[in-house]
């Protein structure tokens, strides 16, 4: 378990890409921010950029930009995490080294704010939603990966975008409770991983709930994704959780 001292402030779902430069400018801010409030630790829970087709792309202008933003941050003495997203899960040791963060699992453990706290995108505990967990079974397979990312730049841009594509059609056919985090799931989570707190996104659905386990009372925080009116960072010290709004 990793033991957070001082400050530490989560994100998730930032969704950046080159046709949305506000997001990137905010994102900007909210490390500059980061920095002068000398948080200690910064958590990015997944889905930091729209899509990532591999580490041999870092030379993109774009994918460059957000790598020194984070590297500005690091080198000014921030720990920064990272948990993989839906959208970035290719995101590897090449990217990771540039930007100064250190890659996590699908899960982490933490001590913050005088809980034990349990850290994730949020995919997994959305089990009700059967295609996109197959889907999500095959795309992290190591074979899928690496057949992949043995293909050019250009065809993994282009099948990225027919995924994206793939996936909007299919999310106006499911309903919002098939895509949402499933109760038993979470519990399930908390419960195996002896938490008290858990800590998300992945769904776009900002909220915070009191949950009752076997063990006693545990809790939930659900960070919104970034957007247009909307966009937030979970903060935790000595005194508490509170959530930073960042919508704009």
């Amino acid at each position: 378990m990793l033991t957070i001292a001082g400050t530490a402030r989560f994100a998730s779902d930032l969704h950046l890409r080159a046709e949305r430069p506000d997001l990137t400018q905010r994102f900007a801010a909210f490390l500059a921010d980061t920095a002068a409030a000398h948080v200690e630790t910064l958590f990015i829970l997944g889905d930091l950029f729209e899509y990532w087709i591999g580490d041999d792309d870092l030379a993109d202008p774009f994918n460059a930009q957000v790598c020194r933003l984070l590297r500005e941050l690091a080198d000014r003495g921030t720990r920064i995490y990272f948990i993989a997203g839906n959208r970035d899960f290719l995101i590897g040791a090449t990217f990771a080294a540039a930007a100064g963060i250190t890659l996590l699992g699908e899960t982490e453990r933490v001590a913050a704010g005088g809980a034990a706290t349990l850290l994730m995108h949020g995919d997994t505990v959305c089990t009700d939603d059967l295609p996109y967990q197959e889907f999500r079974r095959m795309v992290r397979s190591p074979q899928w990966q690496a057949d992949f990312l043995a293909r050019p730049l250009a065809e993994r841009r282009a099948e990225v975008e027919n995924l994206r594509r793939r996936s909007a059609e299919a999310m106006q056919g499911k309903t919002a409770a098939i895509m949402d985090a499933n109760a038993a799931a979470i519990r399930a989570a908390l419960t195996s991983h002896g938490c008290a707190r858990l800590i998300h996104g992945h769904t776009h659905r900002p909220s915070h709930e009191t949950l009752a386990l076997a063990s006693g009372s545990a809790e939930r925080w659900v960070l919104s994704d970034w957007d247009t009116g909307r966009g937030d960072a979970l903060e935790i010290d000595a005194a508490g959780v509170r959530r930073i709004d960042l919508s704009a």
